[in-house]
């Protein structure tokens, strides 16, 4: 046979570009054991013998956004304070032990959870879940003024680093205290104030900790090479004697909308203009959480979406833009950020992405990108799965939000049965809505930012 001519290929990938990854996908499933302890601590145990690796994680079900006004930050300090050292393993050493053994760790505090994690060779299981216990056991009798005073600093020049002295760095903050109502548990950034930080006390720290910290208030996913049997004597044997802690409810609060479209300009040590817009959304993993999902990356997940198109590759106003759907436990954010390109003015960039956005609510998608979009997403996933320290991620995120480890195939299911007018719905229905519009500029140039939204045409 002849070679293909140009027209043949561009053909072939023409089609595969829009061949659906999932055309004659199998079932997707991740085979779970759960077990509860006695004393209420969830253990799920996924076996992948692949590769001689294991994965410890442990969710809290404690975020910022169970914090109370004026206590701000505490789930966050606690995630460095739980790495100070405990009664039987003395800082340092959690990290030296672990690492000593091949392994790594770390962690992470969002507004719903806090989790901690390691990865290492199979055969540092025990050690990891020794580790682990110790912390959640008995880490008070060890917890001192100094140690306190000591994270409390690193938080705040981690503050002082990524939101004071970032460049945009308080847009998240501000963008939060016009979304959301005072007093609202997602009012405040997850890495909290400076004034809160620096009025906890000693005292304040263990309250926080005997209250959240206990085995009932956790789930542990053990994921890897490792056998079901072996590990819950390990987790019997390592966590059966830590005592349940109080019942604690979660944070709650009635879905808000925000009342007015709102706008802020703020002047900050930049060079470009960039322009933010939120709008209240969906909870995390409900219909429209997934719909929106999807609306976020036919707007911007590839560079062939519509938003990119029209402002970076189009026009060439922007810089870059980007949207984004963040479902969360009591609420959702659809944002869109866009910054603007040298010599352009963020009220050039609104009526390009105002008539984008007015397109999509009365026109629904293509066929072809609604594919795009499902591929998009659903090959991020699948890259997310091949490491077993993320898969035990999401496993308990998965059993955390619905109560289901093993929701993999049911979440791509749900993704793939999404369709364009389900598209056009939620984008008719949540970008209509009052949005929060912010300006940062570059100082002495309040003129760069965003005109108000009657303006627009």
């Amino acid at each position: 046979m002849g070679q293909l001519s140009a027209l043949s290929v561009l053909s072939v990938m023409t089609v595969l570009a829009i061949l659906p990854l999932h055309a004659q996908a199998p079932a997707l499933s991740v085979p779970v054991s759960v077990d509860t302890l006695p004393n209420g601590l969830v253990l799920i145990v996924h076996e992948d013998h692949t590769i001689p690796v294991v994965a410890v994680n442990t969710w809290y079900h404690v975020g910022s956004g169970d914090e109370k006004p004026g206590r701000t930050g505490f789930a966050h300090l606690f995630e460095h304070l739980m790495f100070m050292g405990s009664e039987h393993a003395e800082y340092p050493a959690f990290d030296r032990l672990l690492e000593a053994a091949g392994g790594d760790n770390n962690a992470s505090t969002g507004e719903d959870r806090t989790n901690y994690f390691e990865s290492g060779p199979a055969n540092a299981l025990p050690l990891m879940l020794w580790l682990d216990a110790d912390r959640m056991g008995w880490l008070l009798p060890t917890m001192t003024a100094e140690k306190v005073d000591l994270q409390r600093d690193v938080v705040k020049n981690e503050r002082r680093e990524s939101y004071d002295n970032e460049p945009y760095g308080h847009a998240e903050e501000t963008i939060r205290a016009m979304r959301y109502p005072a007093g609202h548990p997602y009012s405040w950034p997850v890495i909290g104030s400076m004034t809160d930080l620096s009025a906890a006390s000693l005292e304040d720290v263990k309250q926080f900790f005997r209250h959240f910290y206990a085995p009932n208030n956790a789930s542990l996913v053990v994921a890897g090479d490792v056998q079901t049997a072996e590990v819950r004597r390990l987790v019997r044997q390592y966590f059966g004697d830590i005592p349940r802690g109080p019942d604690t409810p979660r944070s709650t609060a009635a879905p808000t909308t925000v009342a007015r479209d709102t706008a802020a300009v703020l002047e900050d040590k930049v060079e470009l203009p960039r322009l933010y817009y939120t709008w209240a959304s969906a909870p995390q993993l409900s219909d429209d959480d997934l719909a929106l999902d999807l609306l976020a990356s036919i707007l911007t997940g590839d560079k062939n979406g519509r938003l990119t198109q029209a402002l970076v590759f189009g026009s060439a106003i922007a810089s870059d833009v980007n949207a984004d759907e963040q479902g969360m436990r009591l609420s959702g954010d659809f944002s869109i950020e866009a910054t603007a390109s040298p010599g352009h003015a963020l009220a050039e960039l609104q009526p390009v992405i105002e008539q984008q956005l007015r397109a999509v609510a009365t026109t629904p998608p293509t066929d072809r990108e609604l594919e795009q979009a499902k591929n998009t997403i659903e090959a991020s996933f699948l890259r997310r799965m091949e490491r077993v320290d993320s898969k035990a991620d999401m496993l308990n995120r998965y059993y955390s939000t619905v109560g289901q480890a093993d929701y993999f195939g049911r979440l791509l299911a749900r993704y793939r049965a999404v369709t364009a007018a389900d598209i056009q719905r939620v984008a008719r229905e949540y970008l209509a809505r009052p949005r929060v519009t912010l300006s940062i500029v570059p100082a002495g140039h309040r003129d760069w930012a965003a005109k108000s939204l009657e303006a627009q045409p």
